[in-house]
């Protein structure tokens, strides 16, 4: 995670969140983890970050296919790794993304504008599901 570190904002998380069923899901995850699968999981998210950004880079629009199927690929990350992240949720952690200038800084430190982006593409995700 690079300079990340989750334990950092444990507390925050469960104060917002705990009690929760994805909360709880994730903490269940999380918690059996190796330092391997943790590399593997961060490596698979920046993966998702980084491709977000050369599209963003290269001119694509944030509704269109590619950006959609690099944000279900997001979506299914989450899922994957730490809870059943639902197309509303997902839509939700974009809208999360822009508010929250610690999350936009992250984003934006892959380009410029991609927290922007990528809520746009999770929020046309969702609209393609039918789930917006």
């Amino acid at each position: 995670f690079g300079d990340f570190d989750p334990a950092e904002y444990e507390d925050e998380a469960r104060d917002r969140w705990g009690g929760t069923a994805m909360y709880e899901e994730s903490q269940r995850r999380t918690g059996s983890y190796s330092k391997d699968e943790w590399k593997r999981l961060g490596a698979e998210g920046r993966a998702i970050e980084e491709g977000l950004a050369a599209l963003m880079a290269g001119g694509e629009p944030a509704d269109g296919e590619a950006a959609m199927d690099l944000a279900e690929e997001h979506r299914q990350h989450i899922t994957k790794w730490f809870y059943q992240c639902s197309y509303d949720v997902h839509a939700g952690l974009g809208e999360m993304y822009v508010a929250d200038p610690r999350f936009t800084e992250h984003w934006d430190a892959f380009h410029p504008g991609l927290a922007l982006f990528t809520r746009d593409a999770f929020t046309a995700n969702a609209a393609r599901a039918g789930d917006a």
